[in-house]
């Protein structure tokens, strides 16, 4: 498969996966307790806005992997 191929694809993947993160955040932020203190929530929040970057980075370094028929640059 080609760079070009596995980012377009790559793509996809990311915007989809972002999706479905920010799904499953909404809905365990709905099952939380009401009246939560502040700081808790701003963890919560933290951990859900970022939490999406851990998984998204193997599909990143796939997506930049050169063509395997690429010559290396000196």
């Amino acid at each position: 498969m080609t760079q070009r191929n596995r980012k377009l694809m790559g793509a996809f993947l990311l915007v989809g996966s972002i999706v479905l993160w920010s799904v499953l955040a909404t809905a365990v932020y709905l099952l939380l307790p009401e009246g939560l203190p502040g700081l808790v929530l701003i963890v919560f929040f933290i951990i859900a806005g970022m939490g999406w970057v851990l998984p998204a980075m193997p599909l990143i370094k796939w997506m930049a992997r050169p063509d395997e028929n690429q010559l290396p640059r000196d």
